[in-house]
C-alpha cells in the first residue's frame, strides 16, 4: 500500500509507504481504476488510485466546464493506493478527476461534489 498526498493547488505529490489493508469502502474490483470514500466533499477525501503495473501517474482535476484546475503526479505501486486530496482551495461545484499514464493515455476518472 502506497500513502500519498495530494494538494489542490498543483504541488507535486509526497509518496510514502504504509502496511495498512485497503478499507472496503476504496476496494476497486477491476485491475485499474480510481475511487473516493464518497462523493460528498468537503475540505478532504480518501481515494484510492488501482494501476496493473508500478508507475508514475498524472492526477487531473477538471471542473464542470473540463478546464483543468489541479494537476499533480503521484508514483503509484502495482495494486491499490491510497491518497489524500485536500479540496479546501475548490469553491463548491461538481469535479471530476482523471488519472493519466506517462503517455497521456487516461486510465480512469470519477466525479466527486465539492461542498
Amino acid at each position: 500500500m502506497v500513502m500519498a498526498t495530494l494538494f489542490a493547488a498543483c504541488r507535486k505529490t509526497d509518496t510514502f509507504a504504509v502496511n495498512t489493508p485497503t478499507p472496503d469502502n476504496l476496494a476497486i474490483a477491476s485491475t485499474v481504476g480510481v475511487k473516493l470514500q464518497t462523493v460528498f466533499v468537503t475540505s478532504e477525501v480518501s481515494m484510492n488510485v488501482k494501476s496493473e503495473t508500478a508507475q508514475t501517474v498524472t492526477i487531473k482535476i477538471l471542473n464542470i466546464t473540463n478546464s483543468v484546475v489541479s494537476k499533480s503526479t503521484a508514483d503509484v505501486k502495482a495494486g491499490d493506493n491510497i491518497l489524500k486530496l485536500y479540496t479546501s482551495a475548490f469553491p463548491s461545484s461538481a469535479y471530476r478527476i482523471g488519472i493519466y499514464d506517462s503517455k497521456g493515455n487516461m486510465l480512469a476518472i470519477t466525479d466527486f461534489n465539492k461542498l
